[in-house]
């Protein structure tokens, strides 16, 4: 197992988005961008596929207790601090995608009612080019 799949996993588990693993390696002060963070989390045969290193597994480690656990003068209960991220999950992912009656026996959705729109008024009065050519009537 590389640690780019322990990094993956870590993040599929305690459901992080990439803003909060940013977060977290900055608590040990490491510095990282969303998109290297991102390569690590790509497939393997990806052209931008990175390496994930033991540094960087390491850090994000140390910061993820910090984040979890707190410091010595500021403590945390990892229970609330995983809840809090559960309640931060958008609701949309939760709940199931309604369907339409009709749309299940025809195959088709109903069209949407559009209202007609005002007609447009011309701002500009209809001209006439010639295109440079001069025709004598």
């Amino acid at each position: 197992m590389t640690n780019n799949d322990i990094f993956k996993k870590l993040r599929v588990a305690l459901m992080l988005r990439d803003d909060q693993i940013v977060e977290i390696l900055e608590l040990v002060d490491f510095r990282i961008s969303k998109s290297e963070l991102g390569a690590f989390f790509r497939d393997e045969k990806h052209p931008n596929y990175v390496e994930c290193g033991d540094q960087v597994l390491r850090n994000f480690l140390n910061g993820l207790v910090i984040h979890l656990r707190g410091t010595k003068e500021n403590p945390k209960n990892p229970k609330d601090v995983l809840a809090k991220h559960k309640a931060e999950i958008p609701a949309k992912a939760k709940e199931a995608p309604k369907t339409d009656a009709k749309a299940t026996k025809t195959g088709f959705k109903k069209k949407p009612n559009f209202k007609k729109a005002a007609p447009k008024i011309q701002v500009v009065e209809k001209v006439k080019f010639n295109n440079g050519k001069n025709k004598k009537s």
